[in-house]
């Protein structure tokens, strides 16, 4: 049985993938490796704590004697790294965190790999020869779209903030290593995700929490700016094909089609929770809408072009921003009470 690592497991995207890896591919062991940091937690896997094809380490990417005790003793044959730092206002107040984390800590996983893997440059060991670097990246390394438009893989990078910045130079980190060294890469880049265990600080829980708590519930600036909502299931199918079938070197955009501005995403679910979980008083969740200062840097507008993912691997969405959200909400109200 081949083992393969996970970084980043223990926080949104990495925690909902796992349980959907394990169960598609039964002939493979997960290593986990966090850190637990805000965006991590451990109940987040707590479906899996008793399977006994995964291993959680609690620790740092940045670790590099860490990273590569993991690789040997576990005989890692793939990773796909989720491990990032990614609040894009936290990268506004604290940025070097995000450039030790994301773009050192993707150098630390990906040289542990290649020394691993490989005898030299372009020349691979025996028996690793479908070894694969996953690297999970963002949008948001392309910067902002004007009303028309999409992201597609050729698009050049722009980013904008210093969270989009990090994520940027580690894509080049892990490019560099494909194109240097001839390591087995693939980048994927995806759209805004949504879904169960996502961090409070996001924006749809946020809108949630505030909004059973009764209080305002705070959107940027005139709620105008447009995102390409993809749901994390679809995404967790999107990285799963381009793990087993991409093709080396290369990077694939995974997003939902489903653009939406923020004033949709807060009428939308505000409408949702005045159907399931009534105010006592009968006014609408609409009245604690609040606009407030628009953040630094405020990209106005993402969407992702998927059509080398559908046409190459054959992926499709199978969630529309209408059906994941409902799924989302129920999934909150089951947690909040």
């Amino acid at each position: 049985m081949k083992s393969i690592l996970i970084t980043g497991g223990a926080g949104f995207i990495g925690s909902n993938f796992i349980p959907f890896y394990l169960e598609r591919h039964p002939d493979t062991s997960v290593v986990t490796l966090d850190l637990l940091t805000y965006a991590g937690r451990s109940e987040n896997l707590s479906e899996v704590e008793k399977n006994e094809r995964h291993l959680f380490v609690q620790g740092d990417i940045r670790d590099a004697a860490l990273v590569q005790r993991l690789f040997d003793e576990h005989d890692i044959r793939g990773v796909i790294h989720f491990a990032a730092e990614s609040h894009v206002d936290n990268s506004i107040a604290n940025p070097e965190v995000f450039l030790q984390t994301n773009v050192l800590g993707t150098f630390q996983l990906v040289h542990a790999a290649y020394r691993r893997w490989m005898e030299k440059p372009f020349v691979v060991k025996h028996g690793y020869e479908q070894c694969r670097f996953l690297h999970v990246s963002t949008d948001e390394v392309y910067g902002s779209l004007g009303d028309t438009g999409f992201f597609e893989e050729t698009t050049p990078y722009a980013p904008n903030s210093p969270y989009s910045a990090s994520k940027a130079s580690s894509d080049f980190v892990v490019r560099s290593y494909h194109h240097t060294y001839g390591l087995n890469t693939v980048t994927t880049n995806c759209s805004n995700n949504y879904g169960p265990k996502q961090h409070d600080e996001k924006l749809i829980p946020t809108i949630i929490r505030k909004a059973l708590a009764g209080q305002p519930i705070p959107i940027y600036g005139d709620g105008k700016n447009v995102r390409d909502w993809l749901y994390v299931l679809d995404h967790c199918r999107g990285i799963d094909l381009a793990f087993e079938k991409g093709r080396p070197g290369e990077t694939y955009n995974i997003g939902g089609r489903n653009e939406r501005d923020n004033n949709y995403i807060v009428q939308c679910i505000c409408s949702l929770l005045d159907a399931k979980r009534p105010r006592q008083d009968g006014s609408s969740y609409r009245a604690l809408i609040t606009y407030v200062t628009d953040r630094p840097g405020h990209d106005r507008r993402y969407a992702i072009d998927a059509t080398k993912l559908e046409t190459e691997l054959g992926w499709k969405a199978v969630e529309n921003f209408e059906t994941g959200i409902e799924k989302t909400v129920e999934w909150y109200l089951e947690r909040l009470g």
